[in-house]
């Protein structure tokens, strides 16, 4: 379990650039190679060369409750502090989407094949739903290994 004060202490920027430090470690641990684009007007973090494919990965930080992860699939333009643009996740934009989850310092793999035409949120769920329920949940240890 993260320790809550040092996870508080992070600003929006901090916790993307950890996660996105995270996912490059474990990208790594598993072999693979993986690239940094330049500069900040790009619509992933990461590009994942896998198999001689180059794939291009959006990296989300989130702080899961232990029962789900929201991972939120979009990010917002800042003017002054003030969201000016929204933008979706979709196959055209990225490859894969990858959590790293504070709470359980694990990162997940989302296929970019699940975001749809864009979605603003999606929930993988560390623990069974109290209602017994199967049909379209998302158990996150289906997204731990790269499919």
């Amino acid at each position: 379990m993260a320790d809550r004060t040092e996870a508080a202490a992070l600003n929006l920027k901090g916790k993307g650039d950890l996660a996105e430090l995270m996912v490059a470690a474990d990208l790594r641990r598993r072999g693979f190679k993986i690239a940094i684009p330049f500069g900040e007007d790009c619509d992933f973090d990461l590009v994942l060369i896998r198999d001689d494919r180059l794939e291009r990965v959006q990296v989300k930080y989130a702080e899961s409750d232990g029962i789900v992860i929201r991972v939120r699939c979009q990010s917002h333009s800042l003017t002054n502090g003030k969201v000016r643009r929204t933008k979706r996740y979709t196959a055209k934009t990225i490859d894969l989407l990858a959590v790293y989850d504070r709470t359980s310092l694990r990162c997940y793999y989302i296929p970019a094949s699940e975001l749809g035409a864009g979605r603003a949120i999606l929930h993988l769920r560390l623990k069974p739903a109290l209602n017994k329920q199967h049909i379209g949940t998302r158990p996150a240890e289906r997204y731990l290994s790269l499919a």
